[in-house]
């Protein structure tokens, strides 16, 4: 049983991280609607995060966390610029178009991901393995199926009233505005997989995932306040007035930095980039869900399709993680048992 809850832990994590994301998508846009700016918003999220998870970092026993050195805190000042910038532009990105179209955006990352992956030997290029291909073809049937979502909404299946009003904001919508935050979201999202791929790297070296999101989010709020003082120089896009503004750094220092990114970081340790990276196209499943259950959203036979597609894609790539995992348990069992059989032979000579 306990074997069973720690393959699962993972899989749990990352839904639950998947699921605050999609939270704080739709709740900054609200925050944004009320007048305050992304770059306030960004530094205040890291700021709270950086002080939820101060206490909670530094509570980890010194014979669990390696020494910091000077190499390592760059590493973490470039998972702050990377975190940070992938931040602004998503927020830019929101604010010119919707949550829901930001969330079908942001499934560009598996693919990201899975290049970078690639280049930096993260991920083995064997073609010929079924592993390989079910990784690469799942991660390719995910990204269609979250751009069917998207570009096909077919026939109603469930209706409700207070849906005409998404319809209503996507009529009303500029297409520059669209044109401009899709720029903005495809660059938040190459940003984020390069921000996986590092922090994947500083794990190997500093296995501590609370003292480097606390750095991360650290380095993150001086960045993104350096801007925000540059850019927005009306100082009443610092007030939280109103309440939503409040709600929304709150849910975001919280749920959406100290959370969210301490979860990733955590899983991203045992499993590697694609794996976080293949749960962002779960992200529109878990936004499809919530709109229809607590905002009464139309349920479109394109968003029916799409999420069966994204989960189709998402269980081969999972199948070829595991089988990957088989193939080195398989060697290593192999690499053990091989030097006992000469020490057998030398004792029967003997």
């Amino acid at each position: 049983m306990g074997v069973l809850e720690s393959a699962a832990a993972p899989y749990v994590g990352m839904v639950l991280a998947r699921t605050a994301q999609v939270g704080l998508i739709i709740i900054s846009k609200q925050a944004m609607a009320n007048g305050m700016t992304n770059y306030t918003f960004v530094a205040y999220s890291n700021a709270l995060a950086s002080l939820v998870l101060l206490p909670l970092a530094f509570l980890i026993p010194r014979s669990n966390r390696p020494p910091l050195t000077f190499s390592l805190l760059c590493g973490f000042f470039s998972l702050g610029v990377l975190g940070c910038l992938a931040q602004l532009t998503g927020y830019t990105g929101i604010n010119y178009t919707n949550a829901e179209f930001a969330s079908t955006m942001l499934n560009l990352i598996p693919g990201f991901t899975f290049i970078l992956a690639l280049i930096f030997r993260m991920e083995k290029l064997a073609c010929r393995t079924s592993s390989f291909q079910a990784k690469s073809i799942g991660t390719v049937v995910s990204m269609v199926g979250a751009f069917i979502v998207t570009l096909y909404k077919g026939p109603q299946i469930l209706t409700s009233q207070s849906s005409s009003r998404l319809l209503d904001h996507y009529i009303q919508t500029p297409q520059s505005s669209w044109i401009i935050g899709g720029l903005f979201l495809a660059v938040d999202c190459a940003v984020t997989s390069g921000y996986t791929i590092v922090q994947a790297l500083i794990l190997k070296k500093y296995p501590a995932e609370l003292i480097i999101v606390f750095f991360y989010c650290f380095f993150a709020a001086i960045l993104s306040t350096m801007v925000s003082l540059i850019v927005d120089r009306d100082l009443s896009a610092w007030r939280l007035q109103p309440n939503i503004r409040l709600i929304a750094v709150l849910y975001s220092g919280i749920f959406g930095s100290a959370f969210q990114v301490s979860v990733t970081a955590w899983c991203l340790h045992r499993r590697g980039p694609l794996f976080v990276a293949m749960f962002h196209p779960l992200s529109i499943v878990i936004s499809a869900a919530l709109g229809i259950i607590f905002l009464g959203d139309i349920l479109y036979l394109g968003s029916l399709v799409g999420s069966i597609v994204i989960v189709i894609g998402f269980y081969s790539v999972m199948w070829g993680k595991t089988k990957e995992v088989e193939v080195v348990d398989d060697n290593v069992t192999r690499s053990v048992k091989v030097p006992l059989l000469p020490a057998k032979d030398e004792e029967i000579n003997a």
